[in-house]
């Protein structure tokens, strides 16, 4: 049997891509993702970093039916890091019903068989590991300006929540990471919101959780985001609804 592997789902996102690198010494990873062309540069970035061999696959977040294929495929996982996802538009997707649920298939019911494949597949291989998801402050009160990406985040969020709870006790955890806004090639172009945050940074902190022998968590990113979060919940409606993005 091979060893366990660093596995990343959606492997051209930024965050996906840093944390890999932060996980990848002394392991081997696997790149799955639509745009395998697209991945060179950071299978260079893991060899030099550490890893033992890069492997590339090809992965479709919303061909669901071939996500258990894809993680059977890669053997024991050590980690894997679900990190494939759209931010939409949210003007179009106010009336064009299919980009609405483009948005919701990518960052939720995708995201959903994704994360419940590996946890079946990692308690059924008896070694530790664990699980990467990245929910959002998006989804911690879905805001006008992006409530259809906002949506789907609380929505991921509430479903990590009763998996970690699934997990516990067990030999795999999930960490669920909870960023303020990311500067990246994602949000290119936007205007950054306060406690905002880049992809490194986001990496340092669940790379921590992940080595840590503590179980499942759930982190805010920055760690001041959880007081911001509370702020957010006590803002009356008609205030809240003219809220920016």
């Amino acid at each position: 049997m091979s060893a366990p592997a660093v596995l990343v789902l959606g492997a051209t996102s930024e965050i996906g891509g840093e944390l890999a690198t932060r996980l990848c010494r002394g392991k081997r990873v696997v790149l799955a993702a639509r745009r395998v062309e697209a991945l060179g540069p950071l299978e260079e970035r893991l060899m030099a970093a550490g890893a033992v061999g890069v492997d590339k696959l090809y992965f479709d977040a919303t061909d669901t039916a071939h996500h258990r294929q894809i993680v059977e495929k890669v053997g024991p996982i050590s980690a894997a890091i679900v990190s494939f996802g759209i931010l939409g538009n949210q003007e179009r997707a106010e009336t064009d019903e299919v980009h609405a649920f483009e948005i919701a298939a990518v960052d939720y019911a995708s995201q959903v068989v994704a994360l419940t494949v590996l946890a079946d597949a990692m308690l059924a291989q008896h070694t530790p590991g664990t699980i990467v998801a990245f929910s959002s402050i998006a989804g911690w009160r879905a805001r006008r300006a992006n409530y259809v990406y906002g949506s789907t985040k609380a929505g991921l969020d509430a479903f990590c929540q009763g998996l970690a709870d699934r997990l516990h006790g067990s030999h795999v955890k999930l960490i669920t990471a909870r960023p303020g806004f990311v500067i990246g090639n994602m949000t290119e172009g936007m205007k950054p919101a306060p406690m905002s945050v880049d992809a490194a940074t986001v990496a340092d902190a669940v790379a921590d959780a992940v080595r840590s022998k503590k179980g499942s968590a759930t982190l805010w990113i920055p760690g001041k985001l959880r007081l911001l979060a509370w702020a957010m919940r006590l803002v009356p409606r008609p205030v809240w609804r003219h809220m920016p993005r």
